[in-house]
């Protein structure tokens, strides 16, 4: 089959590549499109769109069941309110199927110098591919732009008869009809505590298995404690410190998940195990050895600050190079790169700020430094840490758990913070502004916000400005 030359090939239809090949279409190039699974990438697919949607319904469980706490004492009954799981995973499926076909209709029949190939792409050359198409044919590619945006997949950690036990992913965990009776979930990060949460108040019991002494090792301690508490008040359990190194199934189904902790051996058993260790990018069948595109020793690809590969005309972005993995991030990476070859304005893809929310309830939010970030580079500051309950909105909602802790530098400006409250994401984005605009506190401080509101604790939240670690 002959060649097919294009002016951008891009492997990978997630939050990078689909606006990057609507960006490059609508200035004229000509560009190929691959996707081996399903359009829209993880966002869309098994990450932010399909766990929101039910952890909204989870929430939405929540809030029923306490309404006795806001409302009258007949509303109590709402407690034995139970989840319809195979329908919340319906109404979960009917969004993410709206968006998805939104990006198959943006990309096919809005963007005539768009050719969508669905198959497997591999490098023959530098900026040669053969791509194995879904119908069984193959189609050899060129161009001398290629992007891979090909993301990350669930890693499985090294634990003695995990492959043989039928073990939960985040992505399948997704599409459970049945409630598990008792969920332990391997992996106390942010998927772990998100997915523990929901199933929690879904219904099920839920054990998290964290093999460090703390939740969240990226967090400062006072965070990670406030996250297990507001959790453990629900009912998730914990075991901290816990290695495991074996699991295996009983003829009835029972999982017996077996770690080692400070204090002995201990043999946990439920229903349903999720494992929740990490990702691994998705590049070992990429065929990069023949184009000679290197990667870390977790395979990860190599970029510099323009997101460049070390092969002239090859950028990798998203989840499979290097660094936090995060959807607007991925997006970021986009125009990083659109900004360059469209615009003639290079950004470096490493001098950018880092928003991100845990979804948990309360939510946490975090941007720039937190405590542990700056003694750690040494960075002076104060800090300022307010509850949650003294804002007036935390008392009218009766959602008063949590804590604002923001850093300000020397030169008061703002150097970082952390959230954890309602609306913990929102009230971010202000703080964000106020850091890229280089304002002082003292101009936050002084701000006026609509009364009540949640960003009114932005006009408190600095009185007692303390000398940072």
């Amino acid at each position: 089959m002959p060649t097919t030359a294009f002016d951008a090939i891009i492997i990978g239809s997630g939050q990078a590549g689909n606006p990057l090949a609507t960006a490059l279409a609508g200035a004229g190039r000509k560009v190929a499109l691959i996707e081996e699974n399903r359009l829209g990438g993880s966002c869309i697919n098994y990450g932010c769109s399909p766990t929101k949607t039910l952890l909204a319904t989870a929430d939405r469980l929540h809030h029923m069941r306490t309404a006795a706490q806001v409302a009258a004492p007949e509303t109590a009954n709402a407690a034995t309110l139970q989840v319809d799981l195979a329908a919340a995973v319906a109404r979960k499926d009917r969004v993410v199927a709206t968006m998805r076909d939104g990006v198959r209709a943006n990309l096919t029949k809005k963007q005539p110098n768009i050719t969508l190939f669905e198959g497997h792409a591999a490098f023959t050359g530098p900026h040669a591919l053969h791509v194995a198409l879904a119908t069984g044919h193959t189609q050899d590619l060129t161009a001398p732009l290629i992007f891979i945006n090909t993301g990350t997949r669930a890693a499985q950690p090294d634990v003695d008869g995990l492959v043989d036990v039928g073990y939960l992913t985040t992505t399948n965990l997704l599409d459970l009809k049945e409630l598990p009776e008792h969920l332990l979930i391997l992996g106390g990060g942010y998927i772990g505590l998100e997915f523990g949460q929901m199933f929690r108040r879904f219904g099920s019991r839920v054990t998290i298995v964290e093999s460090g002494p703390q939740l969240l090792e990226r967090e400062d301690d006072d965070v990670c404690r406030g996250l297990q508490e507001a959790l453990g008040d629900e009912g998730v359990e914990f075991v901290m410190g816990a290695r495991a190194h074996g699991v295996s199934r009983s003829p009835s189904g029972t999982i017996t998940l077996s770690v080692t902790t400070s204090t002995g051996e201990r043999r946990l058993r439920g229903s349903h195990l999720l494992v929740a260790t990490g990702r691994r990018p998705n590049s070992d069948k990429l065929g990069l050895g023949f184009a000679g595109i290197k990667t870390d020793d977790k395979g990860y690809i190599l970029v510099n600050n323009n997101l460049q590969t070390n092969v002239k005309g090859v950028y990798a972005l998203g989840d499979i190079h290097p660094g936090p993995q995060f959807t607007h991030l991925a997006y970021d990476d986009y125009r990083v790169v659109r900004d360059a070859l469209l615009h003639g304005h290079k950004r470096s893809a490493r001098q950018r700020p880092l928003p991100y929310v845990v979804f948990t309830d309360p939510p946490m939010a975090r941007i720039g430094l937190d405590e542990g970030q700056a003694q750690e580079q040494k960075i002076p500051y104060r800090v300022a840490t307010m509850p949650v309950r003294t804002i007036g909105r935390a008392q009218h909602t009766s959602e008063a758990r949590g804590f604002w802790k923001v850093l300000v530098g020397k030169d008061d400006r703002l150097l970082g913070a952390t959230l954890l409250g309602p609306e913990a994401g929102e009230i971010m984005a202000v703080i964000e502004v106020t850091m890229a605009g280089r304002l002082k506190y003292q101009q936050l401080q002084d701000m006026i916000f609509a009364h009540p509101t949640w960003a009114e604790g932005l006009n408190n939240v600095f009185r007692d400005l303390k000398k940072g670690g």
